[in-house]
């Protein structure tokens, strides 16, 4: 039996296993990485631990600690109501501000997760306190992020770009950064209608806060016979505040409020060091999230118990099981057997679901690389669209970072409000991410590549 063959027997009973019992499949990852490894492959402990992604590892628990003492300290209720203010309390533009802000941000520069690692704490904070959907408002967050990924000046379209511009295509980096930026639009219009965006039409921010208010004033009072106050707005919508002698909440204490101040500043610092000076994400987040700790150390109380370690788990454990795949030479093998097709519009399908299925799991940044160069040989033979094939598969290689094995969909999941119900939510996401993979491609393909081969 050869190692590719084997290593798609592991993978294919790990989400048997997985799916069977409760069993975490980043635990079920490491074990099957090690088994693989070792008696297949003959590779040694070390040689299967650099495939752990440890700036994903640094990443996810970084942001998560960072935004954790944010909550804490009530900094995210600030912005929360201060952007729901920039849309005049109109919840349904809600999830819409946050697509955009992304879209922008990666169109600028911001690789997708860097994005997604700033903007989805505070989207699903709104999801959280106006009722909208969290899958509604991560996927949205999820596909801005690459709806402006490829952009003449994103990460993304450069890379595509430079790879095109060395075999001499005559290829178009706007009809590049359009063909994303239009085909995650339709998808998120496609979201946000069949998730509940229709039902948010006309409801505005304080009408669900005072129904919050009520609903739970009433229950308070029939259980204390207490006279209890709620904001409408801003973190007392979670619990009781101390009415001042106005009607109005109390006055922040001196202290909570430099807190908040000095978490705005590092919020600010986190988009200026991650984004302008492309330093990593992950570093500068705890580096943060530890000057927060010592400035006001009773806000990072119960912090650390935040970071969703199941999360950390599973994608770390799968990222880990996915090196290992490659040292099996199973991504290399699909690729080759695809290029012995000789059907270059079939190959082009095929070689979309390969991006979209390693994808899934792995660096997008990576696959594209390694992806592009494989499809010249199909473009090399004029019966296909080079512009076509090349934009059908870098959208297809992208589309899928929805998955929650992907560090996008990771933070998402990993962001989800305290009251989720994290197997749901994990579930959610992996079955939209499957989704994307089954459809994604297909739909790339039947709209970018197939019209120019007629």
């Amino acid at each position: 039996m050869s190692a590719a063959l084997a290593s798609l027997i592991v993978l294919a009973a790990m989400f048997i296993v997985a799916t069977i019992f409760p069993i975490n499949m980043g635990a079920l990852a490491f074990v099957g990485a090690f088994l693989l490894g070792t008696v297949v492959l003959g590779m040694q402990t070390d040689d299967i631990l650099t495939a752990f992604p440890g700036d994903l590892f640094l990443t996810l628990v970084g942001v998560t600690y960072l935004f954790a003492i944010a909550q804490n300290n009530g900094t995210i209720d600030i912005l929360v109501n201060r952007a729901v203010k920039l849309v005049d309390n109109r919840i349904s533009l809600i999830p819409w501000v946050m697509f955009a802000i992304t879209a922008g941000i990666t169109a600028v520069g911001a690789l997708g997760p860097a994005a997604v690692a700033i903007i989805a704490p505070i989207g699903l904070s709104f999801a959280a306190r106006y009722k909208i959907n969290p899958l509604m408002m991560g996927m949205l967050i999820v596909h801005g992020a690459q709806a402006g990924g490829f952009s003449p000046i994103a990460v993304y379209g450069v890379i595509v770009n430079g790879l095109i511009a060395k075999t001499g295509f005559d290829f178009s980096p706007i009809a590049l950064f359009l063909s994303s930026l239009v085909f995650n639009l339709v998808i998120a219009v496609i979201l946000f209608l069949v998730l509940g965006g229709r039902q948010l039409g006309g409801q505005r921010a304080g009408q669900i806060a005072e129904k919050v208010a009520e609903s739970r004033l009433a229950v308070s009072a029939g259980a204390h016979g207490a006279d209890v106050n709620f904001k409408s707005t801003g973190s007392g919508t979670y619990g009781p505040r101390d009415p001042a002698s106005d009607g109005t909440a109390s006055p922040v204490e001196p202290g909570r409020k430099f807190g908040q101040w000095m978490t705005i500043l590092g919020l600010v610092a986190l988009v200026i060091f991650a984004l302008g000076f492309k330093v990593d994400v992950g570093f500068v987040s705890i580096t943060i999230a530890v000057i927060l700790a010592l400035l006001n150390p009773s806000a990072q109380k119960g912090a650390v118990n935040k970071i969703s370690w199941s999360t950390v788990l599973l994608i770390c454990g799968m990222l880990t099981f996915v090196g290992v795949l490659e040292e099996a030479g199973t991504i290399d093998w699909a690729s080759e057997s695809v290029s012995n097709l000789g059907m270059p519009l079939i190959a082009a399908l095929v070689i979309c679901y390969i991006g979209a299925i390693v994808s899934a799991f792995a660096s997008s940044t990576a696959i594209l690389a390694a992806l592009i160069p494989l499809a010249i040989p199909f473009l090399n033979s004029g019966e296909v669209s080079a512009v076509g094939v090349v934009c059908a598969l870098a959208v297809s290689s992208t589309i899928v970072d929805v998955s929650p094995f992907s560090t996008n969909g990771a933070l998402v999941l990993a962001n989800a409000p305290d009251d989720t119900d994290m197997d749901r939510f994990y579930k959610q996401i992996l079955a939209y991410g499957g989704i994307v993979v089954a459809v994604g491609p297909l739909l790339a393909w039947l709209t970018m590549v197939l019209p120019g081969f007629f």
